[in-house]
């Protein structure tokens, strides 16, 4: 079961950035549950995986609300972060914050294979924010990390909106 993690404080953000990874994961016959990170509580972090998914370009709320985030210190399974949830993750490991605007279609070269990504490839970008951090090995990026991976930890990261293009590296990190 796989938790997937709405940091979107607006319907509308939730119908664009939570619901396409919703039906990524059902066409693929995995099973997840969907909850608003304010309202996770102990039992939900049973699952065998995370994701965290991203949010629009307005809504950042989630970053005055990292205590909500404060189980990322002991969960030990695999964790996806996307966008929002990438910048909420270098946050805790270590990670800078660096206001820097990418919008839409952008080229990033994987140096070493990432979920299934490798070479050269198209992503959509939507963010205002980049992160920069010592914990995690970086395996592509435009002028600022794209995808990433903690050091020691099966933590897992994308700046862009795989739900977007690249919808296979929620399948991969899935199964």
């Amino acid at each position: 079961m796989i938790l997937l993690i709405n940091i979107c404080k607006e319907k509308l953000h939730y119908l664009e950035f939570v619901k396409p990874i919703e039906d990524i994961l059902d066409k693929n016959n995995i099973k997840f549950n969907t909850k608003y990170y304010k309202k996770i509580v102990d039992n939900d972090l049973k699952a065998d995986k995370i994701i965290i998914c991203g949010t629009s370009l307005i809504d950042n709320d989630f970053l005055e609300d990292l205590d909500y985030f404060r189980w990322l210190k002991i969960y030990q399974k695999p964790i996806l972060g996307i966008c929002g949830g990438m910048q909420i993750l270098s946050i805790f490991y270590k990670g800078e914050l660096i206001k820097d605007k990418e919008i839409g279609e952008i080229e990033i070269d994987f140096k070493r294979k990432f979920l299934g990504k490798y070479k050269k490839q198209k992503v959509y970008a939507l963010h205002n924010s980049c992160v920069v951090s010592d914990e995690f090995d970086v395996f592509a990026k435009s002028k600022y990390p794209q995808a990433i991976k903690h050091k020691t930890r099966p933590i897992y990261g994308v700046l862009f909106h795989p739900e977007v293009r690249n919808k296979d590296i929620i399948i991969n990190f899935s199964h």
